[in-house]
């Protein structure tokens, strides 16, 4: 999720992007947090840190994209959500040159998840299964149970994000999405990891349908 980690990224299954994933998922944040933290130490531009890091952001966002689309042949959804929102509110940072916007960019991210799961359960299509389906075989009851605990974990991560944003710096709130929310993001897929495993279907061997 560039910015968001792909929730099922710490499970390894045979079609996964494994590190490579990992470094789509982490590299634009983190080149993020690098520019910013240097271009602030720069006085000619300290500034505009903000802004030029920002641009920075857009600019590795695309690049993961285009990396995907060459490497993978395909651009993941989440990825292109991730893109789509990075570029508004990116741009809006810098052309109002209001750090708000960038600020806000993951609270709206997490609460358009939200709503896209529990819509998509609503309308019996679980979204959750149609992004990640291709790489895990798993019952639909399990299937609706990690849709519900991801969109409670990204209610949690949008509450988290607005209490960090309206109570600290921006310094500490950008540094705090690679040391903070990251490694939640890490240790909330590995908790779920034990409900995969033990459901996920070996392709090679006929399941009655959908017995958890």
């Amino acid at each position: 999720m560039s910015e968001e980690l792909t929730p099922l990224a710490t499970v390894k299954p045979e079609r996964q992007g494994g590190a490579n994933q990992l470094l789509i998922d982490l590299g634009p944040i983190v080149t993020y947090v690098i520019a910013f933290n240097i271009l602030q130490r720069i006085d000619a531009v300290k500034e505009n840190a903000v802004y030029i890091a920002t641009g920075i952001f857009i600019a590795a966002t695309l690049a993961a994209i285009a990396y995907c689309k060459i490497k993978q042949g395909r651009i993941p959804p989440v990825l292109v959500v991730t893109g789509v929102i990075v570029v508004a509110f990116g741009s809006l940072t810098i052309a109002l040159h209001d750090p708000t916007f960038v600020q806000i960019k993951p609270t709206f991210t997490y609460l358009f998840y939200v709503t896209a799961i529990l819509f998509s359960l609503a309308i019996r299509q679980n979204v959750w299964k149609l992004l990640f389906g291709h790489a895990f075989d798993l019952p639909d009851r399990i299937w609706t149970i990690l849709a519900l605990r991801w969109s409670a974990f990204f209610l949690f991560q949008a509450g988290l994000n607005e209490i960090i944003r309206n109570t600290q710096t921006f310094e500490f709130w950008l540094n705090s999405r690679p040391f903070v929310v990251f490694p939640l993001t890490i240790l909330f897929a590995v908790l779920n990891t034990p409900i995969v495993l033990k459901h996920q279907r070996d392709p090679e061997t006929p399941q009655a349908p959908d017995q958890a």
